[in-house]
């Protein structure tokens, strides 16, 4: 008891300070949110037209300042309820039954509740520190100043022991950084700044071993005062299990047992299936309901029994329990009661959200070598090749086709090597969509601060190599030429760029989505012009419309242009000595549209750019409507249900529904 009331003045003060920025709208009755659910049934639609049942009638409740663990062997519905109760169901689910919140039908808006999934999608370059305080800059709202959010940040961490992590890279794939237990923990410590009265938890403890888990879980069981805390958990250890007030024990989507955790021992030996002196309860239940292996379950002195027979036993005896009218009666006693909405809370302004968005990605792009730095000495060493291989190319009739190969080599091969940060840009979207379905910030924030932040980079990239590049191969003297130059070689990155995070927005999938990518950036190169001339090309779909949809014919015209216009070639080949005009070049060997200036491909090329990323926006915001859209409100029982199941209620007020907190610590 004393270790749990020296945390509760710190979660106090918390929610104090968070009360006075909302002025009233952040905070909530003592009692917090209770959660109820009845007659829970959810049902996928199966590949040969028929349905199947995932969740089965399904009832039960958790009440704040308390943990609800629900277990179960693998594929028993565990996630599946989870997101149910979330409102995070996808469309190809059919969900019935009544979810209730305090006794209301209701959204779960921002603030109101956070879930955290199993993946740990983290920015592997950022510390501990930065990432939390990050967060709470974009989820906590704008009338908060910077120092107030970095003190909530910080004490936030220490609530869920990280401070001695806090100037600690968090790490991934190649980069050593913090544990998985600690990654577990950072993940809740950032949905749990703005001080949800919900928090859903999918295998907080999957992958871990049995001393993280225990120290994920009871970081997450110091944050349950006032919270209503739901976590689905595979097979806790016999410590992380004395940690659960109440149990939901699942197989094959059916309720085989809830209530307390510490009375779910007796209802397995009133059963006939007593847990093994010294056994870990968990494994014991989960190896009596398990039927992937269909092995015989000995019940006591009546012999061994099908695993099957075993769980249908089990089920029929809690619904002849007295538990199970229990559950029913607090269910409609908690429906009666009522109690107050959750309001929807407020979070930083669209401008806040861009910048800290844009200072994020700027910081993981400067850390991470992949995302840049490599492209950048790889468009070094390019540059130096090619101005090594086209070195002072001259005026000749030679150079005509000199100039237009070293044209052709950047608008197409430097521009397609882009495709080469197609896996940071899936990071970036995974980390996205958490943050996305979680409410922190908006789609065109998150477009608004990946374009500024990747701009100074590519922008490098188009300087340094095309500098290099330019000079060395002796085109055209003059600072304008090189600045169109460049400007054309970063608008085209930028599109390339653009069109793989739309890729990366379709298709997550990295093998697929580089082969998906390379496939459209190798069609538009072949239609622009350049490798096939334009009154070569076949009308059909080839020049009526891939050849105008192409980038490349406006970046090869645009760069023909800008090489050609003012020049004059001698004409050698023959020994004749004719005299031929840039322009002239431009319209018989590389039919460049001379009606408009170079100026007006430029334009087209930042319009394709603007278009590409509204489309992007348009990809993740419809994403994002299918999001809000699935996360249908909760439903509400009818007033006959109500009065129906109030006919059984006693006479006495909301007796029983007080949080155990007290009485489960003393007892354990």
């Amino acid at each position: 008891m004393a270790s749990v009331n020296l945390a509760m003045p710190t979660m106090e003060l918390q929610e104090v300070e968070l009360n006075n920025v909302e002025k009233g709208q952040m905070g909530a009755k003592s009692g917090g949110a209770y959660l109820t659910w009845n007659d829970l049934w959810v049902t996928v639609s199966s590949k040969k037209g028929g349905s199947k049942s995932i969740l089965k009638g399904l009832t039960g409740y958790a009440r704040p300042s308390e943990l609800l663990a629900v277990m179960g062997p693998s594929g028993c519905g565990k996630s599946t309820l989870l997101d149910a109760l979330a409102g995070r169901l996808d469309f190809s689910t059919r969900q019935s039954g009544d979810i209730l919140i305090n006794g209301h039908k209701q959204k779960l808006s921002y603030g109101t509740s956070a879930y955290v999934t199993q993946d740990e999608t983290l920015l592997a370059t950022l510390t501990v520190k930065e990432a939390v305080y990050y967060s709470a800059q974009l989820q906590l709202p704008v009338s908060m100043t910077k120092s107030e959010k970095k003190q909530i940040a910080e004490q936030t961490i220490k609530e869920m022991g990280l401070q001695d992590a806090m100037n600690t890279r968090i790490g991934g794939f190649g980069n050593k950084g913090i544990s998985g237990g600690e990654k577990r923990r950072l993940s809740v410590c950032m949905e749990i700044l703005t001080r949800p009265k919900l928090l859903f938890l999918d295998e907080p403890t999957s992958g871990l071993d049995s001393a993280a888990s225990y120290y994920v879980m009871s970081g997450i069981s110091r944050q349950r005062q006032g919270r209503t805390i739901i976590a689905s958990i595979h097979q806790p250890s016999a410590e992380v299990f004395n940690l659960f007030h109440s149990l939901c024990l699942l197989s094959s989507g059916r309720t085989v047992y809830f209530g307390p955790a510490s009375a779910a021992i007796e209802f397995f030996t009133r059963n006939g299936f007593p847990c093994p002196y010294l056994q870990n309860p968990s494994d014991h239940f989960l190896k009596t309901i398990n039927k992937d292996f269909d092995e015989d379950i000995e019940q006591g002195s009546a012999g061994r029994k099908p695993t099957e027979e075993v769980i249908d036993l089990l089920i029929n005896s809690y619904k002849s329990s007295e538990s199970y009218h229990e559950v029913q009666n607090h269910v409609a006693e908690i429906c009666h009661q009522g109690g107050e909405m959750l309001e929807k809370r407020s979070h930083a302004n669209f401008t806040t959200q861009s910048l800290v968005l844009t200072r994020r990605s700027t910081v993981n792009m400067f850390r991470d070598p992949g995302y840049y730095w490599m492209r950048f000495a790889t468009y070094v060493a390019i540059a130096l090749s090619l101005g090594s291989i086209y070195y002072n190319v001259g005026s000749n009739y030679r150079s005509i086709e000199e100039r237009g190969l070293m044209v052709a080599f950047v608008v197409s091969f430097m521009t397609f090597m882009t495709v080469g940060g197609f896996p940071s840009f899936v990071e970036d979207m995974k980390v996205f969509q958490r943050e996305n379905v979680n409410g922190h910030y908006g789609c065109f924030a998150f477009v608004i601060g990946n374009t500024l932040s990747s701009m100074p980079y590519v922008l490098l990239i188009s300087l340094v190599p095309g500098a290099i590049a330019y000079f060395l191969a002796g085109f055209q003297n003059g600072f304008g030429h090189f600045i169109y130059f460049a400007l054309v070689l970063f608008i085209s990155m930028m599109v390339v760029e653009s069109l793989m995070m739309n890729v990366a927005a379709i298709v997550p999938n990295f093998l697929m989505g580089i082969v998906t990518g390379a496939g459209i950036q190798g069609l538009q190169i072949l239609s622009g012009g350049y490798f096939q001339l334009p009154s070569e090309l076949p009308k059909i779909i080839w020049k009526y419309p891939l050849y105008y949809m192409s980038f490349h014919k406006y970046a090869y015209q645009g760069m023909f242009k800008n090489e050609f216009e003012g020049l004059k070639f001698t004409d050698d080949m023959f020994g004749n000595n004719h005299i031929m005009s840039g322009e002239e070049v431009l319209r018989v060997r590389w039919q460049a549209e001379m009606g408009h200036s170079k100026w007006v491909d430029l334009v087209i090329l930042l319009g394709i750019l603007i278009s590409y990323r509204l489309v992007f926006f348009l990809i993740i915001k419809t994403k994002e409507k299918f999001v809000h859209a699935r996360k249908s409100s909760t439903s509400i029982l009818s007033n006959r249900s109500i009065q129906i199941m109030a006919k059984s209620l006693p006479a006495s007020p909301l007796h029983g529904l007080t949080p155990s907190h007290d009485i489960a610590t003393n007892t354990r």
